[in-house]
């Protein structure tokens, strides 16, 4: 095992320049996982880290050694990629194997450490079959254990789950999730789902164009993002966003209603953000902070999102799902003031 570090560290292609000075340690046996949009930058750092691209400026370490200069073989690091690229032609034993071609280990001693991957991956009775006779999951753990067999101080993984299908993928997260678990190797992960990130991660660094955004623990970065990009990006539906000026009564929001709480700033553009889990009806001899019409309603068993109209502005709650309401009424919502979060409308960054 081993620590990871990246010391402003810089890639350019041509003129462009896609990270800028990204800063980031890695504990020992930690697992972290890389999210954000298309083109942020977690791919290329995550490649910068393999050797498979030249750093531009910057120092990467693994260890208390600075890898910059050294080749993929040399820096004791697996990575195991979106697509299996497994040997069709070969058994999952000599696939597994493959990643011992180069060991001067014994026959004897190549063939026990086949059976130890095989056995972490419950994969034993699986080790004469070709790939072509293999699920979408087991392709992937092939995958997993051509890695594994080496023994790494790091596991680079790459959207490995991106091409299996919703009901695999959360199968193989458990199956990652309980490999860490076992082996306990620093494990660097990227993925664009959000819901990736928080299951699996020890710590979340979400980017945006070439920039870390946040970084902390799954509940850090979901109960208190940084900015407004953090705060919509994690969590599923999005933040609801409302925009409003700043009063004595507390945040006239455009849609119409006050949020009749104060903040200690002079920032008179503000805009606030009410995650929907934490939008509940309220009885009508209640006080609520919002009330809209209901525009759709999406049914998902044990509860419901309700999309609402409140003042031209569309928002999201979460309502039980057994009786939901119906399309054109009204609801009447509250929250509790800890669930409220505000922002600076123009820089994006958190007020509270």
């Amino acid at each position: 095992m081993a620590t990871v570090e990246f010391k402003g560290l810089v890639k350019t292609f041509g003129k462009t320049e896609v990270l800028h000075g990204i800063d980031l340690a890695v504990d020992d046996g930690e697992f972290v996982v890389f999210v954000g949009p298309s083109g942020c930058g977690k791919s290329t750092t995550l490649r910068l880290l393999a050797g498979l691209d030249e750093v531009t400026a910057g120092e990467i370490l693994i260890g208390d050694k600075v890898v910059n200069n050294l080749e993929p073989k040399e820096r004791n690091i697996a990575m195991v990629f979106q697509n299996y690229a497994i040997y069709p032609h070969m058994s999952v034993r000599k696939n597994i194997g493959f990643g011992l071609r180069t060991s001067k280990m014994s026959k004897a001693d190549k063939e026990a450490r086949i059976e130890q991957v095989a056995t972490l991956l419950s994969m034993t009775d699986l080790l004469d079959r070709r790939p072509a006779q293999l699920s979408g999951g087991q392709r992937q753990r092939v995958a997993i254990g051509r890695a594994m067999v080496r023994d790494p101080s790091v596991f680079l993984f790459d959207e490995p789950l991106s091409n299996l299908d919703a009901q695999l993928r959360a199968k193989m997260r458990l199956e990652i999730k309980k490999l860490h678990k076992d082996v306990g190797t620093t494990i660097i992960f990227v993925t664009h789902d959000q819901v990736e990130a928080m299951t699996l991660a020890d710590r979340i660094v979400i980017m945006k164009d070439g920039y870390i955004q946040q970084v902390g623990t799954p509940s850090e970065v979901y109960e208190n993002p940084h900015n407004m990009f953090v705060a919509q990006f994690i969590g599923a539906p999005s933040m609801n966003m409302l925009t409003g000026r700043q009063t004595s009564d507390g945040v006239l929001l455009d849609a119409g209603p006050t949020i009749p709480f104060g903040l200690k700033t002079d920032i008179s553009k503000i805009t606030v953000g009410i995650r929907p889990s934490e939008l509940k009806p309220v009885a009508d001899d209640m006080p609520a902070l919002l009330e809209g019409t209901v525009d759709i309603v999406e049914p998902l068993g044990s509860e419901a999102l309700v999309y609402l109209d409140i003042g031209g502005f569309e928002i999201i709650a979460t309502v039980p799902g057994r009786r939901p309401p119906n399309y054109g009424s009204k609801i009447r919502l509250g929250t509790q003031p800890e669930e409220i979060h505000f922002f600076d409308s123009v820089t994006g960054e958190a007020l509270n």
